[in-house]
């Protein structure tokens, strides 16, 4: 299955793996991500982590809710998909190119 493949090595290759891993999630916490609605009245931020940080909704939006949570929800829908995107690149990086994420 694995051919010639010392057994030794991908174990060694797995351990590094980890480490990458576990060296990339702590980064991620470090790493912020904003994204803006409403020609920025309002900005989610999040960390590498999926965590919401920061909200700044602009004070015009106080008096209109539905508004405020239109732009709120697509505002964290797009920061989160920006920290996901991330996290994809990182581990397509850290696994030196191979994908597997079947992303093109």
């Amino acid at each position: 299955m694995f051919g010639d493949m010392d057994m030794s090595k991908m174990v060694d290759m797995m351990k590094d793996l980890e480490s990458k891993a576990k060296e990339m999630e702590e980064q991620s916490k470090n790493t912020t991500m904003t994204a803006k609605a409403g020609g920025g009245m309002v900005e989610v931020t999040a960390n590498g982590a999926n965590e919401i940080i920061d909200i700044t909704i602009d004070e015009s939006l106080l008096e209109d809710k539905s508004s405020m949570q239109i732009l709120l929800i697509s505002a964290v829908n797009d920061v989160l998909k920006m920290v996901e995107d991330n996290k994809k690149s990182q581990a397509m990086g850290m696994m030196g190119g191979m994908n597997p994420f079947g992303m093109k």
